[in-house]
């Protein structure tokens, strides 16, 4: 998208760059990669049939018999393989796929329901799907395109590239089959399903443009939402104020289905903003519920034009919260990755303390961070969106109240949580400490009144990285 520049035509820093969300919705689904495979096959298939005549008319053409007599023995050999990797493969695709969903139910049962879109989401997951498909439809081509004539003068076809084809599938599909198994075993290991959650979540942050405005909502934005978080209009423009947003002059409300806000598209979004000459605010924050009737953006500076009552259809809702442009949704995931493993009928505490090392990870990345308000900016850098996320406050409150509540009877998770508190508190500004403060309090007057001895007591206090190693 280019450079901003200053007034001296001074290169002033790179524009973020909005993801696609269809490109995230499609990743979302497990159809679109093997539907994409099938229409792929017939294409190579028609292509590779098309390779097959030209050399049997070449073949006849310079008067070679022979030679056209040995391609048919070769096919002929070929089509013995052909026809068992036809009769195989469906079987193969139905009994892995069965196993490999006990599989993703156990992760989700152990770690928390909402792993199961790592499985959907995964590249290997749908690479083998679709190879495997792929290779099945190829193999029952191939098998309709033999002639029954036998004698090389007559025959109408030999499907020998076709046949090399389906050989290359395989072993493609043999390659892919053992990266598959060990993906879905790395599933199954909570270090790995941890992992891939905080990569996602550190992909969210990173993708979030530095410009923001201050941490805390300004204006009212109370009407018709019931909630007072997102940003208004405000003095003073730039990071660390709000913007001049003009007056309120129209409100667009949600006409689909209910559900999760799972995200927006804000290329578009800037764009219509910019057409239109008016600022767009983004009254509810992804990952908020939303019904028909309620209001999704704000429009200031401006009347709310005949294009713009098309505005709530730039918005995605669905069943559950992704990644995309959720802020939160990663430490929800390993918080409640965490809980359930303090649950009395888990009770997995190590499971819980690798939790609480990726939640430290995470707020560790966006400590430094100006967070609560996004400001999307069109090619001139007016900006155009102004977007509501998470502050720093609900960050560490989402992170640490449900695991404090439930860690007080385990000192290896009170010790964990100890330590990366400190560790926090040590790398944030003056005025980020009071919610970590706050939270370091709480956890120990918890255990103060939990646990009757002071030994007991000493020992759960003392703060240690690998809770008790």
């Amino acid at each position: 998208m280019g450079d901003w520049k200053t007034t001296d035509g001074l290169p002033r820093r790179r524009r973020h760059r909005a993801l696609s969300p269809l490109r995230e919705h499609l990743r979302d689904t497990f159809w679109f990669a093997p539907t994409a495979a099938l229409v792929l096959v017939f294409v190579v298939w028609s292509a590779a049939t098309a390779a097959d005549d030209a050399i049997l008319t070449a073949l006849r053409d310079a008067g070679d018999e022979d030679a056209v007599s040995d391609l048919l023995g070769i096919a002929e050999d070929a089509k013995t393989v052909v026809t068992t990797i036809s009769a195989a493969m469906m079987t193969f695709i139905g009994v892995v796929f069965s196993i490999s969903l006990v599989a993703v139910q156990m992760a989700a049962g152990q770690f928390s329901p909402r792993v199961v879109r790592i499985f959907v989401r995964s590249r290997i997951t749908k690479a083998t799907f679709a190879v495997f498909l792929a290779t099945f439809v190829q193999s029952l081509l191939v098998l309709t395109s033999y002639d029954s004539q036998r004698d090389p003068s007559l025959v109408a076809s030999i499907p020998l590239v076709q046949s090399v084809l389906t050989l290359i599938l395989v072993g493609l599909s043999v390659v892919l089959f053992v990266m598959y198994v060990n993906s879905t075993l790395r599933l199954m290991r909570v270090a790995h399903v941890v992992d891939l959650i905080t990569r996602e979540a550190l992909r969210v942050v990173a993708n979030m443009p530095l410009d923001v405005s201050a941490e805390e909502p300004v204006g009212d934005t109370s009407a018709g939402t019931g909630s007072s978080r997102g940003p208004g209009a405000s003095s003073g423009p730039g990071p660390g104020s709000g913007p001049d947003l003009g007056p309120e002059t129209a409100r667009i409300a949600h006409h689909g289905r209910a559900g999760v806000l799972r995200d927006v598209d804000i290329a578009r979004l800037v764009r219509m903003a910019r057409q239109s000459g008016v600022v767009l605010r983004l009254v509810p924050r992804i990952g908020d519920f939303v019904v028909p009737g309620t209001p999704v953006f704000a429009v200031h500076g401006g009347p709310a034009t005949k294009g713009l009552r098309a505005l709530s259809f730039q918005v995605s809702v669905g069943a559950e919260r992704t990644f995309h442009q959720d802020l939160g949704f990663g430490l929800r995931q390993l918080s409640d990755i965490a809980l359930r493993a303090l649950s009395p009928a888990v009770n997995d505490p190590t499971t819980a303390v690798q939790a609480v090392d990726r939640i430290v990870q995470f707020l560790s990345s966006v400590a430094q961070r100006p967070l609560g308000v996004l400001l999307h900016r069109d090619r001139r850098g007016t900006v155009r969106l102004v977007q509501p996320v998470p502050g720093w406050t609900e960050l560490v409150d989402l992170a640490f109240s449900e695991i404090r509540g439930c860690a007080v009877a385990s000192p290896q998770v009170t010790r964990r949580l100890l330590a990366g508190l400190d560790d926090l508190l040590g790398a944030v500004a003056e005025d980020r400490r009071a919610p970590l403060v706050r939270h370091r309090t709480l956890l120990t007057q918890a255990v103060e009144r939990a646990v009757p001895e002071a030994a007991d007591r000493a020992f759960a206090l003392h703060p240690d990285r690998q809770g008790i190693g």
